[in-house]
């Protein structure tokens, strides 16, 4: 109690006390998850995310060469893969990146982080739920010739040519049904929640390559001229067109992180987490690259712009039938209910830990005894969740989703050199980032900052008032209630 602020500021929470929770304590979380259902978990964080929906948003900035904004964005995620996998043998807790940095770089920061992952996680499961919608009303008129009324699928607060606009009368109600089954199966536990996610994540993959096996029978390579996008608007155009897609996309490789945020519930997790966040990556990496090539081959890069249902509408427009449409959207709407089941999933960890670290409500760590979840804190994340997939415009969540990931991921970078320094010669035996602890991370830095400077001033500018509401929650709450000044 007698610390100075410096001191409150940078203090940490030990490594023995991140893995020293009672496992009997009602407000303990279970280990019911093995490693390839947590695998299945990182997978169904990403895929379905990057491909099915923001094709639509990178393609116009890049053209041809979004095929390598996806290939950076891999490397940047690769990058931080490593990184992950060494931090979570050593802190195998819930909380991801917010956990790796309150044992490594002090309080405050690890606060800072965690609001970047409280704004990448709500916003990115809003995301996928809006551009769900799409796709269900693809599969409904494919299937029966019925469309969603558009008052019911389209939000009210919407981004045009022209500025914000506001359309009354008008609510995305689709995405609104798709939260609340995610709140309901999340409410179930974990173990369902997790079984239930592999099987959805399985018929994800095999629908993507029915889509590039059928997308590679229409294949132009006159859709690659010219590769870079000559006219993709004010700084887009050539590598910067590359880097503003890539910074849109890499957002899709938060599943990474969501792999992390389980460590609390996953059984064996100094092994299995670091596997699952590499095998993960490596399913992700193998599939984006497939279904991108295939769909520019299939497709010129002019007609990307606004479409709904891409992919969908590729086979469509390759087949001249609606079948093979129709079995794609079907398997949109199942494995992106699989993305945003998960994206929740890793909310609803990161407040639980941080909650048990005593710097917000105390709400968000209590465990329902019969299914050990957190259910008053999965309801409250779903309504949030709910209310801004179906009010506001997705145009708005993309590249702040980019911001909170990046900022994410270059923490987690720096915590591994510290984590070493730490540590000493009395280092634990395990996964390390080769190379020794600077190289790595120094690499993984430098990529994300290079991605950084290809978002919006807008994004930067939102960003900056969402951390400016972060620091006075701190200040005013979090640093008096903290664990660790009570102790």
């Amino acid at each position: 109690m007698n610390q100075t602020l410096v001191q409150k500021l940078t203090r940490t929470k030990l490594v023995a006390h991140q893995n020293a929770e009672d496992p009997s304590s009602s407000n303990s979380l279970h280990r019911s998850v093995g490693l390839f259902p947590l695998t299945m978990i990182g997978v169904g964080a990403t895929i379905g995310t990057g491909i099915f929906f923001t094709m639509v948003e990178a393609v116009p900035k890049a053209g041809p060469s979004v095929i390598l904004s996806f290939l950076i964005a891999a490397i940047t995620a690769g990058l931080t893969a490593l990184c992950y996998a060494e931090l979570s043998f050593r802190i195998p807790a819930s909380g991801s990146s917010y956990s790796f940095a309150y044992a490594t770089v002090g309080e405050f920061l690890a606060f800072i982080m965690a609001a970047c992952l409280l704004l990448e996680y709500g916003l990115a499961a809003s995301a996928v739920a809006i551009g769900w919608s799409d796709y269900l009303n693809n599969f409904l008129n494919n299937a029966i010739g019925w469309h969603i009324p558009e008052m019911l699928r389209s939000p009210t607060i919407v981004s045009t040519a022209h500025g914000i606009e506001v359309h009354g009368g008008h609510i995305n109600l689709p995405p609104i049904i798709l939260v609340c089954l995610c709140c309901l199966l999340l409410i179930r536990g974990a173990k369902e929640s997790a079984t239930t996610n592999a099987i959805m994540v399985m018929i994800k993959l095999a629908i993507l390559i029915f889509f590039v096996v059928i997308a590679f029978s229409g294949f132009d390579i006159n859709n690659f001229h010219p590769f870079f996008s000559p006219d993709g608007g004010a700084h887009t155009t050539g590598m910067a067109g590359v880097t503003a897609a890539a910074a849109t996309v890499f957002f899709s490789f938060i599943g990474l992180d969501t792999v992390a945020t389980a460590g609390e519930e996953v059984r064996n997790p100094t092994r299995n987490v670091p596997i699952g966040i590499l095998s993960a990556l490596v399913i992700v990496t193998v599939f984006y690259m497939l279904v991108a090539v295939a769909a520019m081959g299939a497709q010129p890069a002019a007609k990307f712009a606004g479409q709904e249902a891409g992919l969908a509408v590729i086979l469509q427009n390759v087949t001249g039938k609606t079948w093979p449409a129709l079995v794609l959207a079907a398997g949109a709407v199942i494995s992106v209910f699989s993305v945003t089941l998960v994206t929740i999933y890793g909310q609803t960890r990161i407040l639980y830990a941080i909650s048990k670290d005593g710097l917000i409500s105390p709400a968000f760590q209590k465990v329902s005894p019969r299914t050990g979840s957190p259910v008053q804190n999965t309801l409250i994340v779903c309504i949030v969740v709910g209310l801004v997939a179906g009010f506001v415009d997705a145009t708005f969540l993309w590249d702040m989703v980019s911001m909170g990931t990046l900022t994410a991921f270059s923490v987690v970078s720096v915590a591994v050199p510290v984590m070493r320094h730490k540590e000493g010669p009395s280092a634990v035996k395990g996964f390390r980032v080769p190379g020794g602890p600077y190289l790595v991370p120094g690499l993984s830095i430098a990529a994300c900052l290079y991605l950084m400077f290809g978002l919006s001033m807008t994004t930067y500018t939102i960003f900056g008032i969402w951390i400016t509401a972060t620091v006075l929650t701190y200040f005013l709450y979090g640093m008096r209630n903290s664990r660790l000044n009570r102790q």
